[in-house]
């Protein structure tokens, strides 16, 4: 029998965001947090909670990262937003907002805010980045 080789769309989903060609503000922040490339730390992209999908969420730490656009500035907008922060806050997540033209523009202070976020959050699991344990076994 030959070999069959999964067509494009087949392979797709298992791309990177960059990889299919998307070169957005969120592909740009994925690229830095997936596969626990940053501070060890696994993050999971549209992750759901609740009745919303977060766009980062970093569920060992309890924090979740929204990347938000030119819609987020509207009165009604904004109000979605609160809302939705509120709910997520209550399920026991910290909520950490930054913009498109942040993610664009101003990665590593974005990287930044996030490391500090993370450090002030729950303790570090046993064998991510920076975690004292880590080495001894």
């Amino acid at each position: 029998m030959p070999l069959s080789y999964p067509t494009a769309a087949q392979r797709a989903p298992f791309l990177s965001p960059l990889t299919r060609g998307e070169d957005t503000s969120e592909a740009r922040l994925w690229e830095q947090l997936r596969g626990k490339r940053f501070e060890g730390v696994k993050f999971a992209r549209q992750h759901p909670v609740g009745p919303y999908f977060a766009d980062f969420a970093a569920r060992s730490r309890k924090l979740i990262v929204e990347v938000d656009g030119a819609t987020h500035s509207t009165d009604e907008e904004l109000r979605k937003d609160a809302a939705r922060t509120v709910f997520l806050e209550a399920q026991g997540y910290r909520v950490v907002r930054v913009s498109n033209n942040e993610v664009l523009n101003a990665m590593d202070e974005v990287l930044t805010l996030i490391r500090e976020a993370l450090d002030v959050l729950a303790p570090r699991e046993r064998g991510e980045k920076g975690d004292p344990s880590a080495s001894l076994g």
